[in-house]
């Protein structure tokens, strides 16, 4: 972002959000990334959408 003369640089993780890794089952992934290409959204976007619905609608038992 550019503030005047001045460039403004964020350090990373500065935006909200955590990096995580998971182990997922390929075929799993697979139907992500089918997700992903049939909606014009990027893997992380598929992800993010799908926990956020998960969360959202879980009950522990």
């Amino acid at each position: 972002m550019v503030d005047g003369d001045r460039l403004k640089i964020k350090k990373r993780g500065e935006d909200g959000n955590h990096v995580f890794s998971v182990r997922a089952p390929r075929d799993l992934m697979a139907r992500i990334d089918k997700l992903a290409a049939d909606s014009g959204r990027s893997r992380n976007e598929i992800i993010c959408l799908l926990l956020e619905y998960a969360v959202n609608n879980c009950d522990i038992v």
